[in-house]
This record gives C-alpha cells, structure tokens and sequence, in this order.
C-alpha cells in the first residue's frame, strides 16, 4: 500500500500543473497578506470595553425575550454568557491586527485548496484511462481495491499538504507583516453550557480542519465521477459547480423546507456549531457528522463498486 501511495505520489508531482497550483496559492496569498498590511489602521483597545460589552448584553436579552425561535434564543444566549465570561476574567473582545489574527482571515482562501484539491481527484483515475496506463495498474497482481484506496489517501494527503501549505505560509507571512502578540487573547468555546477557553494555535487547527470539510466532500464525489464515468472534465465541472452555488441553493431551500437538512451542503459547514447557529432548526452536531458519513459510504460505494468490476480492456 505504501509503494503505491508513494508512486501516485511521484505522479502528482511529475505534472507542471502541481507546482503551478502551490505556486498560485503561495502568490494569492501573499498578496491577501500584503492588502491586508495596507490596510491596517492605528488601533487602540477601547478602555470601555467592559461597559461596551455590558450594553451589548443588556441590548441581547431584550432581543432574546422579543425572539421567537429557538434558534435565535440560544444564539443570544451563547453570547451573552461568552461576554459576561470576558467582564468576568477581564479578555478584551479585540486586539491588535497580529499573526493570529491574520492566519483566521486567511482562512477564507481555504476554497484554493479545496479547488486544487477536487482537480487532482478528478483527474487521478479517469486519466489513467485517458492515457491507456490504467492497464499496466489493473493486470497487475495487485487487489484493485487496493489500488483505489492509494489514490483516494493520495487525494487526501494532497489536500492536508495544501492547506498546510496556507496556513504555515500565512503564519510565517503574518508574523513577518504584523508581529506576534504580547500575549494571544485565549478563544472562547461555548459548550454545554459552559464557556471555556481554547488556546488561539489550537482553535485556528480545527478552524481549518472544520472549514475544509466541504471541500473534503466534494473531492471524494470528484474522486466517484471520475471512478465511474471516467470523465475527469465531468467531474472537475460538476465539482465545481457545487463548491461554488450549492451552499447557496441549499440556504434558500431550508428558508422554505425543513427537508433542507438532509442535502449535504446543509451538513458541510460544521463550523456553524462552533460559531453561528444550525441552518435549519433541529439539526446538531451528531446528525450533520452521521449524514455526512453517509454521504461519504454512498461516493465511496460507487467508486469501488464500478472500479472493481470494470473490464481491464475498457
């Protein structure tokens, strides 16, 4: 297994377009870091802070008892307990522009991986069709099944390469840009009730890792179109087509059914568990992750189920 991953790893990186690809991410963002320096204004933490805070709470609970929803109701609660938790331990709400602060705005460039990503895994089975080498794979003594998981981890560690790339970049272009901090302000979890405090380093982690979810799920229907229809452009097009509108079509459906919920983009977007509220009421953290899973069985169903039965001379 490993020598198989190893030589489809070899193949990625005999390609032009790979280095093009991390070349392209590295650039786009630089240039983010650098618009992002210009940017940057005198800033001075506001001395009142705690009062700001105060005002906003009072202002929250009486949006709380006018709401109807529930939704909204634990929205408001979540930060009303987040600002009192802040008075209380004296953790001012903003500091000044730094590193970390800079490697959470770049987070919003994690769709380039995520793009990178889904053109690799539509392209790792159907082009070896394409180039008539996927014989030279299949009459080989070696369980097709196997041959199928090399790529699809390769597809995956390509994708945990990319983002790595973004955000030890970004942390390394930030602290040049716009220096450590003094001391990082601590992010608040709100869980269960309780706020408790997550260093910045850890939460930025599983920021990333939540917020590429989507893109994860999108390169595996890539990786099924391409193991099916053999069709890296059908499969790189459709993908495409999702990553960009189908968050979006998907909102406008849950404003009107509740059935919303079960479509997967509904699901993807895990961070609105951690920071926000649920797209349609009544969803949790358990059921995005179980239909999520789901998702995952019925891509990766079809791929091996096709691959495995496909004919050597096809």
């Amino acid at each position: 297994m490993v020598n198989l991953i190893k030589n489809e790893w070899m193949k990625i990186f005999k390609r032009p377009g790979t280095y093009v690809m991390i070349a392209i991410l590295v650039v786009i963002t630089a240039a983010f870091g650098i618009f992002h320096k210009y940017q940057e204004k005198d800033f001075s933490i506001d001395k009142n802070w705690e009062q700001t805070l105060q005002q906003e709470n009072d202002a929250l609970k009486k949006q709380m008892e006018q709401s109807s929803s529930k939704l909204e109701k634990q929205f408001y609660k979540e930060e009303i307990a987040i600002n009192d938790y802040r008075i209380k331990h004296h953790i001012p709400f903003h500091e000044k522009y730094n590193v970390w602060t800079f490697v959470k705005d770049a987070s919003q460039l994690i769709i380039l991986p995520g793009l990178f990503t889904i053109i690799i895994s539509a392209g790792i089975v159907a082009s070896e069709f394409n180039w008539g080498t996927i014989k030279l794979l299949l009459i080989r003594p070696i369980n097709r099944n196997k041959i199928l998981i090399s790529k699809y981890l390769t597809v995956l560690l390509f994708a945990l390469l990319m983002l790595g790339i973004l955000f030890v970049f970004s942390a390394l272009l930030g602290a040049l840009l716009f220096g450590m901090p003094d001391q990082a302000i601590p992010y608040l979890n709100y869980s269960n009730g309780q706020v408790t405090e997550q260093p910045i380093v850890i939460h930025l982690l599983i920021y990333y890792g939540l917020s590429s979810i989507d893109t994860i799920m999108l390169a595996t229907m890539a990786f099924m179109i391409s193991s099916v229809f053999r069709n890296s452009s059908l499969a790189i097009g459709l993908s495409l087509f999702l990553l960009f509108t189908g968050a979006q079509f998907t909102v406008l459906l849950s404003l009107k059914f509740s059935w919303a919920k079960y479509i997967l983009f509904a699901n993807t977007n895990l961070m609105q568990y951690v920071e926000g509220t649920p797209m349609v009421e009544g969803m949790s953290m358990t059921f995005s992750v179980i239909m999520l899973l789901i998702y995952f069985a019925v891509f990766q169903f079809f791929a091996f189920t096709v691959f495995k039965k496909r004919d050597v001379a096809s």
